[in-house]
This record gives C-alpha cells, structure tokens and sequence, in this order.
C-alpha cells in the first residue's frame, strides 16, 4: 500500500533507518518496554527506539543467557553483541520481569554503548505510596539521563513532549476504533506496519503522517466482507506480521489487542497540568495494565472480557511468546475469566520464528469453525 511505504520500510530497515536519522546530529535510545518514559527521552532531544529480537540466528547471545530464556531478550542481546545496534548511544530497562532485570547486567557489563540506565518501576500500583514512588524513580531517571548524556530537560521541553505523545497515542487509538469498525478498510499487516512504525519512527514526523492515514482510511469505502469471525489478540509482543496475514486467510481478524507492542503501547493519555513528572507516573497508574504489574486480582481478567465485549469480538487468541513467565503466569487466571463469560480461547506458543503456515493455517481454521 503506496501510503504506508514509509512505515514498512522502517520496520523492515529499522538500522537503516535509524542510522540515517542519527546523521542529522540526534542521539538514540533503545528500550524494550512500554513502560519506558519516552516522554523523558523525547524530551531531552534523543530520539527513542523499540528494540525487538533479532531475525538471525542467535548464537552469541547463549553464551551470556540460558536457552530458556524468551526470544525477545536473547535477539536484543544477539543484536548488540554482533554490532546490529551500533546506531545506540545507549539503552534503558525498565525493571517489569526477571529476564529484562537480568538483562541490564549483562547488557551493562558486556557492550560499550556510552549510556544505561534501570528504571526500577514499583510492581503493585494500588496505593498511593506506588504512586509517589513511581514519580521518584522518573525524576531520577530524568536526572541521570541529563547528567549521563550532558543535556538539560526543561518542564517546557517535557510539557511539549506530553503533548507530542498524546497526539501520537490519540491518533493510534483512533486509527484501532476505525479498523475494529471496519476491518476490511486496513489488513492486518498494514497494522502492525503502523504500531511498530510508531515505535521507530522519528516522532516529529508522526505527527504529521498519522492524521494523514486517519484521512486516508476515513475516505475509504466500507468494506462488505463481515463473514469474517472478530478475534481479540493478547500477550507480550507480536513482531509477526505473517500472524495476521495467515489469521486473514483463515477466515478471522483482528480487531483489537491487548499487547505490549498494540494497545497497552498507546492507551491512556499523559496529564498537561501541574508537575509534568507526576503526570507521567500517574498515567503509567491508571493506565491498562500487563501482567507484570498489579492493581487487582481481577483487573486483567476484567479488562480482557471489557475488550471483547467492547470491540464485539467473538473470540480471543493468546499469543505468548515462549519462556515469558509474567504471561504465562497469567493465562491460566486470564482463560478463567473467558471461560466464565463462554468466550472462545486458543492458545499459540511462538518463538523468534513462527511455526509453518500450514500449520498455523490448521490450528486458525479449527478455531474458526469452532466459532
């Protein structure tokens, strides 16, 4: 599709394009969480990247991680140590799960990016202590960020940040609420395309381009395939646009998330006024939650069903990457929730490479007809 070659070129040349990006004088950050205060990073004039695992084979990464250990760290780490990410000026972790926590070490000991830092991020986010200790730990990253990298971050330059991003995340959110109106006016593809784009892309840029695609997709005739069966995809992260691709063939799609590199990347909106920090920190609170945190014993399963019912899906297709403990923890607890509500469920167990079509093809179809 003509009008979002850009996107597809930059997720499928990320160091091309971000080495190009980095010639023009700016300075880049990798991360590998959604909870990573972009905002921050924006707002000290370095522009933040979305690391995500490598499409080679891993080799040099064993040495330093067990083969049990998910895709997602082990590729990022096969990426660095090969010279893949050589574009970084550095990278933050977020602590969520134990892989990433152990990640940083060996990260930090083992690459010579000039920049690291852990943002050590409360896991129980119910009371008001998490809330005063979520802002403590982004106003010391902020600090470290200006002392390690020799920049000054103003409350002006972060207001003006916020306000990027909630462009940006408003214009994801909508562009979701037209597909999951009308999914034949976008593929599956074409979304991911976009998700992941936004997590690479220079941000001044989305700003300009993500109207445009909303214009574009509003101008398009409605489509009248609606025999296809509505399905919600949920885990940690999906960079397989094939998934969708093969889903569509079977006689489904996709019409909303709940991923780490979907929904949970753009929900919730970041405050404007008062202390631009605590705003921040308040938003990652409130916002839809993944398994790594906890608000309540049923907020994930509440929140799954909500999705579901809101978006008029008549399945939902659990999608986890091997070895993610906080996901796997959490299915059992999540397919109660479905189960109680007789909302269809399937279960994919991936990797850095995804299984033959044709049995992927098998297991989609089943499910289908199943629904």
């Amino acid at each position: 599709m003509e009008k979002l070659d850009d996107f597809y070129e930059a997720v499928s040349n990320t160091g091309d394009y971000i080495r190009n990006l980095k010639s023009s004088g700016k300075k880049v950050l990798g991360y590998l969480c959604s909870y990573t205060p972009e905002e921050i990073i924006l707002a000290a004039g370095i522009h933040p990247v979305r690391l995500f695992g490598t499409e080679g084979n891993i080799t040099l990464a064993d040495a330093h991680l067990q083969s049990y250990t998910c895709s997602l760290a082990r590729g990022a780490l096969e990426n660095a140590l090969s010279g893949e990410l050589d574009f970084l000026d550095g990278t933050v972790f977020p602590h969520t799960c134990d892989t990433i926590q152990r990640l940083s070490d060996i990260w930090r000991l083992n690459t010579a990016f000039r920049f690291f830092a852990d943002v050590v991020l409360p896991v129980k986010l119910n009371t008001e202590s998490a809330r005063e200790y979520m802002r403590d730990v982004l106003q010391r990253f902020r600090n470290d960020l200006e002392k390690g990298m020799g920049v000054m971050i103003t409350d002006r330059a972060l207001g003006e940040s916020i306000e990027k991003y909630n462009i940006i995340r408003s214009c994801l959110k909508t562009i979701y609420k037209l597909r999951s109106a009308d999914p034949g006016i976008l593929t599956g593809s074409d979304m991911h395309a976009i998700i992941k784009g936004a997590m690479i892309m220079d941000r001044d840029y989305l700003l300009e381009r993500l109207p445009e695609v909303i214009e574009m997709l509003k101008e398009r005739k409605p489509s009248t395939d609606t025999e296809r069966k509505r399905i919600v995809l949920t885990g940690s992260i999906c960079d397989h646009p094939d998934v969708y691709t093969i889903f569509e063939k079977s006689g489904g799609v996709v019409v909303w998330d709940d991923l780490c590199t979907g929904s949970r990347y753009f929900e919730g909106l970041t405050g404007t006024d008062g202390d631009p920090v605590a705003a921040i920190a308040d938003r990652y609170i409130e916002r839809q939650i993944c398994p790594a945190k906890h608000m309540s014993n049923t907020a994930r399963g509440e929140s799954i069903v909500e999705m579901v019912k809101r978006n008029n899906a008549q399945g939902v297709i659990f999608l986890l990457l091997k070895f993610c403990d906080p996901h796997d923890f959490d299915y059992p607890y999540m397919k109660e929730f479905l189960d109680r509500e007789d909302i269809p469920s399937m279960l994919l167990e991936i990797e850095d490479q995804l299984p033959s079509e044709g049995q992927l093809m098998t297991r989609f179809e089943t499910f289908i007809h199943m629904l």
